[in-house]
């Protein structure tokens, strides 16, 4: 009996817990296996994004289309991670994780973190001074602007343009299959990646934050639950099953990796394969909800502001709290996909509310294993985007003119 796909991965997810938890942080010696999957996942992602935008875009040929979709894709993020901190800092009220916690002094280790662009520095950097650079360095939102305004090139030239587009549309065409061949090697993957962690944590230091991640994978659920089934269901006129089975393999892999970017290839298969949105919008939203779209990280902001303030024993005022929400839901478009960045993020969050940096370190332990739930939250956000988003458009501007 054939296995499928989803189910391989739970069993490399099971399997990965149960060794990890028995072997204990010998079992490292497995970590090469997921450090060579994500080798092979980056190697895809910059020229898939490329091709995928390009190709999208230049095939609309329709630049108020263009301009319609970026709006209503950083206008539904914000509005969602608006509703993930709010979310948030509710359940933090409700949970009360830093009442009463006990941590050793040698299990608070303060990170250094990055100071944080500004908000005009965050835009600024949007536009790369040189887009080969950018695609070398892997600089996301670089590379949409790049592809973006090469597509709408394409498009304006006309007719000399298209042997370009046939150019990118075959090379998107062997991208995709490069993927799927990278896909298949999951659930190898993914044993690899969460193992190590399990056996190098173990319950040491999760049994005094319990609550913090009790709080976390609760608010996590309830915004999949409540705000992303609602929307697939009344806007993206899609069955809140079909849509979370659609996705559960990206889902699954982004809590392995707790990478939005690294999940990238798998949640543009997912969404295009499962759920039947085109390529033109899923090559056009989910790359840049992968940097901008950070639900599940807002949730994290919301109860990790909360931790430290019932840590350090300090009651947060109304004006605070709102502060809270609008720097979380703006800064949010600042933070990079990868693993680590919500810390970075904490640390404006902190900063401009008057709260002690220190308590950074108070979650830092357990950053990694918070991360795996607010990731996989922003995963499935940025497949919500993709539907809802692909729904509301005419499908026959969705049907790339034909070559002449």
């Amino acid at each position: 009996m054939k296995i499928n796909f989803l189910t391989q991965i739970l069993i490399a997810f099971i399997l990965a817990v149960i060794l990890g938890a028995i072997v204990g942080p010998a079992i490292d010696i497995v970590s090469p296996l997921g450090e060579a999957f994500l080798r092979l996942i980056r190697f895809i992602i910059v020229p898939l994004i490329l091709t995928t935008l390009i190709t999208g875009v230049a095939s609309s040929g329709n630049l108020k289309k263009i301009g319609r979709l970026g709006g209503k894709t950083v206008a539904y993020y914000l509005v969602t991670s608006a509703i993930a901190i709010t979310l948030g800092l509710g359940i933090g009220y409700l949970f009360q994780p830093g009442e009463g916690v006990q941590i050793s002094e040698e299990n608070i280790e303060t990170p250094v973190a990055e100071e944080p662009d500004s908000f005009v520095d965050t835009f600024l950097n949007i536009i790369p001074t040189n887009p080969f650079q950018s695609l070398v360095e892997g600089e996301i939102l670089q590379i949409i602007f790049f592809a973006l305004f090469v597509g709408i090139a394409i498009a304006a030239v006309g007719e000399k343009g298209q042997p370009v587009l046939r150019f990118f549309q075959g090379f998107s065409e062997i991208m995709f299959k490069i993927t799927g061949y990278v896909i298949l090697l999951a659930p190898i993957g993914v044993f690899g990646l969460i193992a190590p962690i399990v056996g190098e944590y173990g319950l040491s230091i999760i049994l005094p934050l319990l609550k913090v991640i009790a709080a976390v994978a609760v608010a996590c659920l309830l915004h999949v639950a409540i705000t992303y089934s609602f929307a697939v269901k009344a806007i993206g006129k899609m069955s809140p099953i079909t849509f979370f089975k659609g996705i559960a393999p990206a889902s699954i892999f982004a809590f392995s990796s707790a990478s939005s970017a690294g999940t990238l290839p798998i949640t543009i298969k997912n969404v295009t394969e499962n759920l039947g949105v085109s390529k033109g919008t899923s090559s056009f939203v989910l790359p840049l909800g992968a940097t901008i779209n950070m639900d599940g990280t807002a949730i994290y902001q919301g109860v990790a502001v909360l931790f430290i303030a019932q840590f350090y024993g300090i009651e947060l005022t109304v004006m605070q709290l709102l502060s809270v929400v609008l720097i979380a839901t703006l800064a949010s478009i600042g933070t990079a996909g990868v693993p680590g960045a919500g810390l970075i993020m904490l640390t404006l969050v902190l900063t401009n509310i008057g709260l002690p940096l220190e308590g950074i370190g108070l979650v830092a332990g357990i950053d990694r294993i918070l991360d795996m739930f607010r990731t996989s939250v922003n995963v499935m956000g940025d497949a919500s985007a993709a539907v809802i988003i692909d729904r509301s458009e005419p499908l026959e501007e969705d049907t790339p003119p034909q070559p002449s």
